[in-house]
């Protein structure tokens, strides 16, 4: 394991303040917008094996691929990872000031589930409430530890397989754990008890047939079908909905019962990206050339006829979830690119190509602090830009890894997922 010169240092500094500090507790972050409350995190950070680096305060070397995002709770850090090609699902615990690894836990599942290539098991983030820790293992089921290590209860909620793999991440709500299991035959949108994994309410989600074709869709259940987003809790109208896009619609659930209260038509058949909501709109858009769905919160019933196609068999490809600010909606596409749209026309207000020394498709969603984006792609670089109706990059930081997850802001920090390794970014604490 390797640890740089500074990471003693923080240990000594800043051990005891993070404590009581800015928490990022699901891959969404505290409000589940991809939104910091804070708003001083370094701009410019440089990562080298052999010399000196700037602002990594470490770097800890993680075993194998994944997907899914740290999440970073007080002075320790969490973060899933498959071995064996998903014969052993486990959660990690790191210490925050040096990332020391702490504690590792597993499931071990004797199946053999299907996946991308690109999508290793384990893709789904935990989620943590700073009592339990609770992750999504998929076929192997959800599971929920305490801060020591502990397994408190494991849920099995049955087969999850689809020809790519997961990636929904589980949320906490109330005395819930809202879990969407799925993509697949049996995709469920569960609501389990926080303390003991019992089932409260369960509604099956069924991966119809188009009722329109799309571009990229051949038509047929070949895999091409499902979704892979994470639910989202909104509040609307007196009440608290789970949102979630899944093949062909967009639908709201009851968090009590999980009734369903509204419904869009005209998602596409295939579905990796989250939907969002900020200023009074819900925002959802389809993977593999879908359409963007723009809707009011507060709906009751059908809403088809009251949905707006800001871009209709877009061509941009995304699995990252926009951020809602100031009346436009920021994201980023698989291949690259950062857009800027109007929430209440739908404009394109500016559309760049972000630098890359490798591949510069983009699978992490951005994230927000004070007026700055932060979005990592396929080559480990970080680009921050202005979230501004006028574009403006301020800096593309390189660790010169794979990564297709998004970053944890916490306490003026920011954590990193590669391929190869978890890194913490933050400037140099001051001796006393």
């Amino acid at each position: 394991m390797h640890f740089t010169k500074w990471a003693g240092l923080a240990a000594c500094v800043t051990g005891v303040a993070v404590l009581n500090g800015a928490n990022w507790p699901s891959w969404r972050g505290p409000s589940g917008n991809q939104i910091s409350p804070e708003t001083r995190f370094p701009t410019h950070w440089e990562w080298s094996e052999s010399g000196p680096s700037k602002n990594i305060l470490w770097r800890t070397p993680l075993p194998a691929e994944g997907n899914s995002s740290p999440i970073v709770w007080g002075s320790r850090v969490f973060i899933t990872q498959a071995l064996e090609d998903g014969a052993r699902r486990t959660l990690i615990c790191l210490d925050r000031a040096t990332g020391k690894v702490l504690w590792q836990q597993e499931v071990a599942y004797p199946g053999k589930d299907p996946r991308h290539e690109t999508n290793p098991h384990c893709a789904a983030s935990p989620v943590t409430d700073g009592e339990r820790v609770v992750v999504s293992f998929a076929s192997a089921g959800v599971a929920a530890y305490d801060f020591s290590g502990k397994r408190l209860w494991l849920a099995d909620l049955g087969p999850q397989q689809h020809n790519w793999g997961q990636g929904s991440s589980p949320v906490l709500h109330g005395d819930q754990v809202l879990v969407y299991h799925g993509p697949g035959r049996d995709s469920a949108l569960h609501a389990l008890d926080r303390k003991t994994g019992a089932l409260k309410w369960k509604v099956a989600i069924p991966e119809e047939q188009p009722a329109e074709r799309f571009d990229g869709f051949s038509g047929k259940s070949d895999g091409m079908m499902g979704s892979f987003a994470t639910p989202l809790v909104v509040e609307a109208a007196g009440r608290t909905e789970v949102v979630l896009p899944v093949a062909n619609r967009l639908q709201s659930f009851s968090v009590v019962d999980g009734k369903r209260l509204w419904w869009v038509d005209g998602m596409n058949p295939l579905v990796y990206t989250s939907a969002s909501q900020g200023e009074g709109m819900i925002v959802a858009m389809g993977g593999y050339f879908g359409s963007s769905i723009f809707v009011r919160t507060g709906g009751e019933g059908d809403l088809t006829s009251k949905r707006s196609f800001y871009e209709r068999r877009a061509k941009k490809h995304r699995i990252g979830a926009p951020i809602i600010r100031g009346g436009h909606t920021y994201l980023s596409s698989t291949d690259g690119f950062a857009q800027c749209v109007k929430l209440d026309t739908g404009e394109m207000v500016w559309e760049e190509r972000l630098p890359a020394t490798g591949d510069g498709a983009t699978w992490a969603s951005m994230v927000l602090a004070g007026d700055l984006l932060y979005v990592v792609n396929r080559s480990g670089q970080t680009h921050v830009l202005r979230a501004s109706p006028t574009y403006e990059r301020v800096a593309t930081n390189p660790v010169g890894e794979l990564s297709n997850s998004t970053l944890a802001l916490s306490e003026g920090q920011i954590f990193l997922r590669t391929h190869k390794a978890l890194y913490c970014v933050g400037e140099p604490p001051v001796a006393r």
